[in-house]
């Protein structure tokens, strides 16, 4: 829409136009300040595939066996894929099977195959295990969890062109940590927080909302 107004502008600027009273001059004005403004904004779009957010800071989890799989805000499990349904799947080992989430990266059928071996690392709760990081035999990593701000929005924007705020982890995991957690995992990310797991002054697991200003609530206790 902005590049149609400078085109109209241009074309009323002919020779035998009469001279352009103020009202006129203001529509103008404010066609080409729409029309800076946009500019930038339109490079931007064009480069969102190399500045887009990148994964969610996953704290690494060493994986445990299907049977000892507890409610829980960031634990592992591995063993082998028995069944795929679309975007979830059933994993296995020699204790037991589990139900494994994928959400849409799962949905083509193509994140894991039948047989093979991998490590999910995610939240556990109500007999599932929702995947945000998979790992392939192979060692490939696959994150699920990207997080970040909501595309489409203003801080989604501003990350896209590296003027966002970046999560300070050292920093926000000792904020967790003098709030009397310990056992602190970063779980993943969201528009302006880290989901972090982390264990009470009681013993029990809780899931936590700490801002990118250091601001901790708890959002779920196991």
């Amino acid at each position: 829409m902005t590049d149609e107004r400078i085109i109209e502008g241009e074309a009323g600027a002919t020779a035998s136009a009469p001279p352009a009273g103020p009202a006129a001059r203001r529509r103008r004005r404010r066609g080409l300040v729409a029309a800076a403004l946009a500019a930038p904004l339109a490079l931007g779009a064009v480069g969102l595939s190399l500045a887009r957010q990148g994964p969610a800071p996953l704290t690494p989890v060493a994986p445990v066996a299907i049977q000892a799989l507890v409610p829980s805000g960031a634990i592992a499990a591995r063993g082998e894929v028995a069944e795929v349904y679309g975007g979830t799947f059933i994993l296995q080992d020699a204790t037991g099977r589990a139900l494994v989430e994928t959400g849409r990266a799962g949905e083509g059928g193509g994140l894991v195959a039948r047989g093979e071996t991998v490590t999910v690392q995610g939240r556990f709760d109500k007999g599932a295990l929702r995947a945000a990081a998979l790992t392939h035999g192979d060692g490939r990593r696959v994150v699920l969890a990207r997080g970040g701000p909501p595309p489409g929005t203003l801080d989604w924007a501003r990350e896209s062109v590296g003027l966002g705020a970046r999560p300070d982890v050292p920093a926000l995991t000792a904020a967790v940590a003098a709030a009397g957690y310990t056992d602190i995992r970063v779980a993943g990310r969201g528009p302006r927080h880290l989901d972090v797991a982390a264990k009470g002054a009681d013993g029990r697991e809780r899931l936590l909302h700490v801002g990118l200003d250091g601001t901790v609530r708890e959002k779920q206790a196991f």
